[in-house]
């Protein structure tokens, strides 16, 4: 199903204020709609994709082309791609997010006063959410089928550098949803490039979007939370920090801080300083570090990690607050569990830390002191992920403390009112 042709700029305010009231019928009308409708239509999406497989790679292909020849970062490239696998992956975890329960309609709390009065707290759509995304086109099916799934209407804005690659994909969608008599205006891609569409939607749009989740980098997301006049999800960066305690088993440090930072360093879970307790940094600090060099990852430490490994370049105080999305990482040896601590109340961003240890009561101290959305035990930071959480997707990791914190996914896209019934109580 083809999309509609993006206006002249000088009508683009028409067009995405249209954009913005279709969103709001099709966000009423989705609430008329059952669970299974929903379903329904997630487990079309998901056939629509893999039917549409060669059109949206030819797609990708043409942006990946223009992204080479504006010398994008390796890291970038690899946001921004799609393959055969990528394509099933984003269709299969449409399946998941189909297969999750209904989060509309929960009953979250029930309790009777002294007055009598019935009363619950009940799970309900946001209504009508913008997102607003870089260079992954997968995003454009994560968020959408999120947002289906929890009874929103999405209005998506990708980056430039996946233009083509998100008609693609939101084509499909939309066709599915016309397939099965579902309202197509539930997903709805803004198709220009004009960075004032962008304006318009953190407007409000007359009053039609709800809420905006914005999911890039510093620059985007730091525009969005300054000029949005509506609630805004999101997160700034992921400058997440693995910490090896002094008590931490060796073989399983040297694992967890390769995967950790090399897995796949372009995303935000991506580890991007290690800590280590001088207690074991003499014996351990070198064997994690040769296998990060094995795996093509540059070391950059403080004075401490550099006595140990003098071949390696000095951090300056702008390593410890570079997201580098890169084979890099800053290395810095620590006073113990305070040591860490300090550090990252100072450096992290509040997206994910992970602590490494056998010592049990360190585990929950880190646990218990670190404030960031997402802190782990013993496990890689890149597990900061919503199909890893079990959501199927993610509409992005939040780390603010308002609605909703770490991975968004469906149940995060809800919102809740009170029914309250009584038996003719009035109130004295």
């Amino acid at each position: 199903m083809t999309l509609a042709t993006p206006p002249p700029d000088a009508a683009l305010a028409e067009h995405m204020h249209a954009m913005g009231t279709r969103a709001r019928a099709a966000s009423r009308a989705l609430g008329l709609m059952t669970a299974a409708d929903r379903t329904r239509g997630l487990t079309a999406i998901a056939a629509a994709l893999r039917a549409a497989a060669p059109e949206i790679l030819e797609a990708n292909s043409e942006d990946m082309t223009a992204a080479k020849a504006k010398g994008l970062s390796p890291a970038m490239l690899d946001r921004l791609a799609l393959d055969a696998a990528r394509i099933e992956a984003i269709a299969a975890g449409v399946e998941i997010v189909a297969a999750l329960p209904d989060p509309v309609g929960r009953e979250l709390a029930r309790w009777t006063p002294p007055n009598g009065l019935d009363i619950a707290r009940v799970a309900i759509p946001l209504g009508v959410i913008g997102i607003i995304y870089e260079s992954r086109p997968n995003v454009t099916a994560d968020a959408g089928a999120l947002c289906l799934r929890s009874g929103n209407a999405a209005i998506l804005r990708g980056g430039s550098e996946s233009i083509h690659s998100s008609r693609a994909l939101a084509g499909a969608m939309r066709a599915a949803l016309m397939q099965e008599g579902l309202p197509v205006d539930a997903i709805q891609l803004v198709e220009t490039i004009n960075r004032d569409a962008v304006g318009h939607m953190l407007a409000g749009l007359d009053g039609a979007l709800d809420v905006i989740v914005p999911r890039g980098g510093r620059t985007l997301v730091e525009r969005v939370q300054a000029e949005a006049r509506v609630p805004v999800i999101g997160h700034l960066e992921g400058l997440c920090h693995t910490y090896v305690d002094g008590a931490a088993d060796p073989s399983k440090a040297v694992d967890i801080v390769v995967n950790a930072k090399m897995r796949r360093t372009g995303v935000c879970g991506s580890t991007e300083t290690l800590l280590i307790d001088v207690a074991c940094a003499a014996t351990l600090l070198p064997k994690i570090a040769a296998a990060l060099e094995a795996a093509g990852c540059e070391l950059r430490g403080d004075r401490r990690s550099r006595a140990l490994l003098p071949h390696i370049n000095a951090a300056t105080e702008e390593d410890w607050a570079t997201e580098y999305l890169a084979p890099i990482l800053s290395v810095a040896v620590v006073d113990g569990l305070e040591g860490a601590l300090v550090h990252i109340a100072r450096w992290s961003s509040g997206h994910t830390d992970a602590i490494i240890t056998e010592d049990t009561a360190a585990a929950e101290a880190f646990l218990a002191r670190v404030d960031s959305a997402i802190v782990l035990h013993n496990a890689s930071t890149q597990f900061a992920d919503g199909g890893e959480f079990g959501f199927g997707a993610e509409i992005g990791i939040a780390t603010g403390r308002i609605h909703a914190r770490g991975p968004v996914g469906a149940d995060q896209l809800t919102t809740y009112k009170y029914a309250v019934r009584g038996t003719g109580q009035v109130r004295p």
